[in-house]
């Protein structure tokens, strides 16, 4: 594929590529195109989005179930290869989080090996590097690809609590450079990509910086992997065994004694060597210096928001063609009714809808914050990258498991995507932080450190409130959040004296649920925006209701103690499930172009079958099957 590049570094589709989109995109309603437009940044949607929609079209990325797991995994690595032919700049690619994050989004419905490598390589490696760039490194070997990125942080007996590893790196007085050294078999590095497969690799590998004896905390080395014969002298690389979703030549690697050159050491403000071999820090603590030298992590949680949101979007758009193409018996003898006439398929489908659309929106507001914030404004920030990345990755791995459930049997088949979309998700879940950990950590800086906004009618008596006001319903999912912070600072005044661990025991469930409620009230802000931003167009009646759609089943959740506390009336409560299926019944006809609006390419959905209806389906999936017998023709 050729294509021609902007001053942005961004791959701009030819002549030919651009009649190919044209003819991808057949002429929509103007609903469609402004939805389409409100979920994808309208103006910047051509730079940030349409390279990767373009390229996850061709033929090259289309899925491939039936490769041993090996070739899959070669496979992702061609890809990448791929994604960088279409970059007239790599680096800018690292230090741009939007597209960054746009990447992850397109490519992981297609191939989350691929976005796996992309992720690690542009921002995990090459942007380490970037962000760490004293020694003016020459980068090329690696924006060429000639050697692939890897990042080796996390250890078979350090994950969540890296900053605890026990790789060392000696600064060795004799040569001015590093010893890097695995002392036991729990330091080894877990979960890298770190085999022969894709060619010579380098690393940028968090260790232990030793001076004289001195622990100075953890910092990055760059560190030369492999050449084509294999690993290094001093490296060990060893296979682990395959894992859920797709195919990753995941592994545990060691080191021996690896000497390492004095500007292997990534350097910065927080950390910096003397010719003398002191450390100058403009930060206070180990810990601190450890999280300046991962800061890429973040970024990496926007790109698995952002494979999240992806996924749920595909797993609709397949679940919907299949729920209108599939016909099952009518209530009249002889006739037949797609699966989507019925509430208890429809209703269920357009929830999830609801869902992916707030997810959508909180991911775009989530990127704009972490993109434009001020120094004074980082830790809220990390703070809310953290809160989006857990919230919209389980949401996914619920909305997927729907879908494919809404699919019954065929959502089974590897061709249909459904089921390895569903395993796919749980790497995102766990991906840079795990889910439930990143939350905990985010709920202790919000117990006190954190204010809900006020009403929007402060005063007001619920009674004189209504469930069809917006802003009404997004009141009640801020009183859900003071709720649960009130609750949360109770437990924590209230817990064993003199022991820390017990009195966080006694808070912490509550403190997670004063997160859920803070990134449901997140998503509430950010859809609500987006409906805003579409008044006045054909976009703005449906989206209204999808948004308060969602609102209403959020609240659903919390129905009991805003009753408890009187923000709700008796006959609101007995009202809200009255008035969901009300609204699921007004926004059934609208379930097809909410769900177009996702954009997904047609050449995407045409090579899974299950889109296509009952008659091609079983053909599609046992076209590369040998028949075991003879059988007479049907």
């Amino acid at each position: 594929m050729t294509s021609e590049k902007d001053s942005r570094g961004t791959a701009r589709p030819t002549q030919t590529q651009r009649s190919d989109r044209a003819t991808d995109r057949p002429a929509l309603d103007p609903t469609v195109t402004e939805l389409t437009g409100l979920l994808f940044d309208r103006h910047d949607r051509e730079q940030v989005h349409a390279p990767w929609r373009e390229l996850i079209s061709g033929a090259a990325f289309a899925p491939r179930p039936e490769l041993p797991y090996g070739e899959r995994a070669a496979l992702s690595y061609q890809r990448l290869h791929l994604v960088n032919d279409t970059l007239a700049n790599p680096e800018e690619l690292a230090l741009d989080a939007r597209r960054l994050a746009a990447l992850h989004e397109w490519t992981g419905v297609v191939d989350s090996g691929l976005t796996t490598l992309a992720g690690i390589h542009y921002n995990l490696f090459l942007g380490s590097l970037l962000d760490h760039d004293t020694h003016r490194r020459d980068v090329s070997r690696y924006t060429s690809l000639d050697r692939t990125g890897t990042f080796l942080c996390t250890e078979l007996e350090h994950g969540n609590d890296a900053a605890a590893l026990r790789t060392t790196a000696v600064l060795d007085r004799a040569t001015g450079g590093f010893v890097l050294h695995t002392p036991h078999t729990g330091a080894q590095k877990f979960m890298a990509n770190t085999s022969a497969v894709g060619g010579p690799k380098s690393a940028v590998v968090a260790a232990r910086l030793l001076v004289d004896g001195e622990d100075h905390g953890v910092f990055l080395f760059l560190t030369p992997l492999s050449d084509d014969m294999g690993p290094l002298p001093g490296i060990t690389v060893r296979p682990l065994p395959p894992r859920l979703g797709s195919p990753v030549d995941h592994c545990l690697t060691s080191f021996n004694h690896v000497s390492l050159p004095r500007t292997a050491l990534l350097e910065a403000d927080h950390g910096r060597l003397t010719p003398e071999g002191q450390l100058r820090s403009d930060l206070g603590n180990r810990r601190k210096r450890f999280l300046h030298s991962i800061a890429r992590v973040t970024t990496g949680k926007l790109c698995m928001s952002a494979a999240a949101i992806g996924v749920s979007r595909t797993s609709l758009a397949i679940a919907t063609r299949f729920a209108y193409n599939r016909h099952i018996s009518g209530p009249k003898a002889g006739t037949r009714v797609p699966l989507a006439a019925h509430r208890s398929h429809h209703g269920r489908l357009l929830c999830a809808t609801a869902t992916t659309y707030a997810m959508t929106f909180l991911h775009r507001a989530t990127v704009a914050r972490w993109v434009e914030h001020t120094p004074q404004e980082r830790a809220e920030a990390e703070r809310q990258v953290a809160v989006t990345k857990g919230w919209n990755t389980w949401q996914a791995r619920a909305i997927a498991t729907e879908c494919r459930e809404r699919c019954g049997a065929r959502g089974l088949f590897a061709a249909n995507r459904l089921s390895e979309l569903v395993t796919d998700l749980e790497g995102t879940i766990t991906a840079e932080g795990d889910n439930l950990v990143i939350w905990l950590k985010a709920a202790a800086e919000m117990i006190f450190g954190h204010e809900v906004p006020p009403h929007s009618a402060p005063g007001t008596d619920p009674a004189d409130r209504h469930l069809s006001d917006l802003a009404f319903l997004r009141d009640l999912l801020c009183d859900a959040e003071t709720i649960w912070q009130a609750r949360t600072r109770d437990a924590l005044r209230q817990g064993q004296s003199g022991d820390p661990l017990a009195r966080w025991n006694a808070a912490s469930p509550y403190a997670l649920e004063l997160v859920e409620a803070h990134a449901r009230r997140k998503a509430a802000d950010a859809f609500l925006a987006a409906a805003e931003r579409a008044e006045g167009t054909a976009a703005h009646p449906p989206l209204v209701g999808l948004c308060r759609l969602f609102l209403l089943k959020e609240l659903t959740k919390s129905s009991g103690d805003l009753l408890a506390e009187q923000r709700m009336t008796v006959d609101q409560v007995r009202a809200l499930s009255a008035s969901v299926e009300h609204l699921i019944g007004e926004l059934a006809p609208h379930l097809r172009t909410l769900v177009d609006a996702f954009d997904i390419p047609e050449s995407v959905l045409a090579g899974i079958p299950l889109v296509h209806g009952d008659a091609t389906h079983v053909d599609h999936c046992l076209a590369a099957v040998e028949p075991i017998g003879a059988a007479e023709p049907i």
